[in-house]
């Protein structure tokens, strides 16, 4: 078939996008950047914001010749690139709409577990608005709806879980409900199945693991996993883990998506649990546990290194952007002086002073550029292109900097080795 899948660069999108192929199936991908994963899997990409998509009109050239369609996407909270009300309601009952007109019968929808008990969140409220628009209507649909989903790949809560479990020292998480952690693998075999001729249709599915785990106990399976002994359990104050789901919230409004964020919080009180007995006998699919799955591939070196900069990653770009930030603030400050003399050693004359302010202008900008999540990269870019201006210019015009005990030239050389790290794991699946 031609199946048209949203969402095919993330995460559950990239690995369904994988097994489709297998089957010989056409996939035509969307997806919202220029970028993404999967490329192998996809055999045409097309490039459209849900945002923007809540109209029939919007789908209606993307659907040409399309047999299926399979929707993965999904946001956990609002921010400045994310709406759950339009990628988890707007978009889609636009698109199954627009399905209906094309005749397009088959629609397998990716909601999540436990949406239909009450919504707590935006994000669980907004997936049971888009999931009601897909049962009204005429389409031949299927709904899954997996508990937190974990894989070979992370992203989100899965690459949490591997975060967490590289502390030495882990927070409780003593409110948290139990999990029935699900495969990655599950899902997508369940996707495929589900898209054979004479697959049951019309019917909402469960996709629960069969064991059942505390938050706690899947950071110990990941622990034990990478090879490391058993972390130190410790109690945190409730006000200063409510102040961490606050930071990432406003983090979020830069456009990065922390998994530590307060609808993340929420939904892990509520736990992830539910019955995949019908699950099982619609698609004869025995589900694995996490610790079984785990158990057949060993953790190889580059899952312990991504688990230890899981947080090195936010602290390394955060110490990184408040370099910037505080030798641009400091050159136009209290260094002023200063850095107006270099300037006049150098020869600079009537431009010593523009130039020390041009120069702390570009750090603080290379600050707030870095901050935004949008243009990470490209401020990373800059920071090099600076070092390297400002390496150049000091050994043309102050070469006595190279002699000086304090190795202010000298130290720009692990600046750029550190700002190269930064762009090297910058990427977030």
């Amino acid at each position: 078939m031609r199946i048209l899948l949203i969402g095919a660069a993330g995460l559950i999108g990239a690995a369904v996008a994988a097994r489709l192929k297998r089957e010989g199936h056409e996939i035509i991908g969307l997806r919202r950047g220029a970028s993404g994963a999967a490329q192998g899997a996809v055999d045409h990409w097309v490039q459209l914001d849900l945002r923007q998509a809540t109209t029939p009109e919007s789908w209606r050239p993307h659907l040409a010749g399309v047999d299926a369609v399979v929707n993965c996407a999904g946001v956990l909270q609002d921010n400045v690139r994310d709406s759950t009300a339009r990628v988890h309601h707007d978009a889609p009952a636009a698109l199954w709409r627009a399905c209906e007109e094309a005749g397009i019968r088959r629609v397998i929808h990716l909601s999540a577990l436990g949406v239909d008990r009450g919504g707590l969140t935006d994000f669980s409220r907004t997936k049971l608005e888009g999931d009601k628009a897909l049962e009204s209507s005429g389409l031949d649909w299927v709904i899954l709806r997996p508990s937190v989903v974990v894989g070979p790949a992370a992203y989100g809560g899965s690459a949490l879980f591997r975060g967490l479990a590289a502390l030495p020292i882990v927070p409780r998480t003593p409110d948290s409900g139990p999990l029935d952690i699900v495969q990655l693998g599950d899902v997508t075999e369940t996707v495929a199945r589900l898209l054979q001729p004479g697959a049951p249709s019309r019917i909402a599915l469960e996709l629960a693991g069969p064991e059942r785990l505390g938050f706690d106990e899947v950071v110990a399976a990941y622990r034990r996993w990478l090879g490391w002994k058993p972390a130190r359990l410790i109690s945190v104050p409730w006000w200063l883990m409510g102040l961490a789901y606050r930071a990432g919230d406003a983090i979020a409004w830069l456009g990065w998506r922390p998994a530590v964020r307060s609808t993340g919080r929420r939904e892990i009180v509520r736990g992830a649990v539910g019955d995949g007995s019908a699950w099982r006998q619609a698609t004869g699919i025995e589900p694995q546990g996490l610790t079984e799955a785990l158990a057949e591939h060993p953790a190889p070196v580059q899952e312990r290194w991504f688990a230890k900069l899981y947080f090195l990653k936010a602290l390394a770009i955060t110490t990184f952007a408040l370099f910037w930030l505080l030798t641009g603030v400091i050159s136009l400050t209290a260094g002023y002086d200063l850095a107006r003399d270099y300037m006049l050693r150098a020869g600079a004359g009537p431009l010593a002073v523009p130039s020390v302010i041009a120069g702390g202008l570009a750090d603080i900008s290379v600050f707030c550029l870095m901050i935004y999540r949008p243009t990470t990269r490209q401020a990373l870019w800059a920071a090099v292109a600076l070092s390297v201006f400002y390496i150049v210019a000091g050994t043309i015009l102050l070469p006595g900097l190279w002699r000086d005990p304090l190795g202010p030239m000298m130290k720009i050389w692990p600046i750029l080795a550190f700002n190269f790290l930064c762009l090297a794991i910058l990427e977030e699946r």
